[in-house]
């Protein structure tokens, strides 16, 4: 017998989690034939898609596909993503979630941080980790859309010393 992905069900774990927690939960989704999203909006063939309980409208995450109403530039448009499509779900705030393997349906995923979470197919996971590693990095570098506002140091105490933080992405 043969089990069903385990793919569906992590990305519906962390869009829980993200909305748990206020946060806004994205997809990095690269886009074919079978995938309807607005292709104005697809870079490089692939697509980030805000899939907040704001921002969409009917939202399902079946084991098939993530389907839904979102607006792009005020046009309400029906999205279609199949499973097999999403390469990422992560936190927008924190870049926290969970990367797959360009179309893999099987459920071969990592952590955003490289972290092997899921490896149905461990004889893929061995035989190539660079090329499951490799989209990670792409998608979060893809997704950073919005810029994040310049850092100010703190103001200087009267007459005492500051030290300096850095913020490390």
């Amino acid at each position: 017998m043969n089990a069903s992905s385990t793919k569906p069900y992590l990305i519906r774990a962390i869009h829980e989690w993200c909305v748990d927690n206020n946060f806004t939960p994205y997809v990095a989704v690269q886009v074919d034939a079978h995938t309807r999203v607005p292709p104005q909006h697809v870079r490089d063939g692939q697509i980030v898609l805000n899939i907040a309980p704001y921002a969409t409208g009917g939202l399902s995450i079946s084991n098939d596909a993530i389907t839904c109403q979102a607006r792009f530039g005020g046009v309400a448009q029906s999205l279609y993503v199949p499973i097999s499509q999403v390469l990422a779900i992560y936190s927008r705030e924190n870049g926290q979630g969970m990367a797959f393997a360009p179309g893999a349906v099987s459920g071969s995923a990592m952590e955003l941080g490289g972290v092997v979470a899921a490896e149905e197919d461990a004889a893929e996971v061995a035989s190539s980790p660079v090329e499951l590693i490799r989209p990670v990095d792409s998608v979060v570098r893809s997704a950073e859309s919005e810029p994040e506002p310049p850092h100010e140091p703190p103001a200087a105490p009267a007459g005492g010393k500051v030290s300096h933080l850095r913020r490390i992405k």
